[in-house]
């Protein structure tokens, strides 16, 4: 039997689409699961934010997710998150999500991304961590809604 290259790719991404996506489920297997590795999430969970709430840190952080930071492309305007294979953004409405979540969490994620889903780095290539910080207080603005 002879395959030609345009036969095989097709098949080929298919399977390494539903294999990542596999990966991606059996690696977090729920939305509530921290994303901080294990051994460091103590430590993590203890950091807060250098910044006191406000509405103008509130309003700075919103510019953030809205521009540069480009959170908006995958989390949405609403915060309720865009629909991917594999992980779907964190929904930032979410109650139980936001009280599961430490700052510091919040920072880690921004600081190394989040293996096993699609959530990049952000501070130190794209914001700085003041500008994390201040995301992070716009990010709790969505809780309820």
């Amino acid at each position: 039997m002879n395959f030609s290259l345009r036969q095989i790719l097709p098949a080929t991404a298919g399977l390494a689409a539903v294999l990542a996506s596999a990966g991606a489920w059996a690696f977090h297997p729920s939305v509530y699961t921290p994303r901080v590795p294990p051994d460091q999430l103590e430590m993590i969970r203890e950091i807060e934010s250098p910044l006191l709430p406000s509405p103008e840190y509130v309003e700075e952080g919103r510019k953030i997710y809205f521009g540069k930071g480009e959170c908006v492309t995958c989390h949405s305007k609403n915060g309720k998150g865009v629909r991917l294979p594999g992980h779907s953004p964190r929904d930032f409405t979410d109650p139980q999500w936001q009280d599961a979540r430490t700052d510091g969490e919040l920072m880690w994620v921004l600081k190394n991304g989040s293996p096993g889903t699609g959530m990049p780095v952000r501070v130190g290539r794209v914001i700085s961590e003041e500008e994390g910080w201040k995301v992070i207080q716009f990010i709790r603005s969505f809780r309820g809604k």
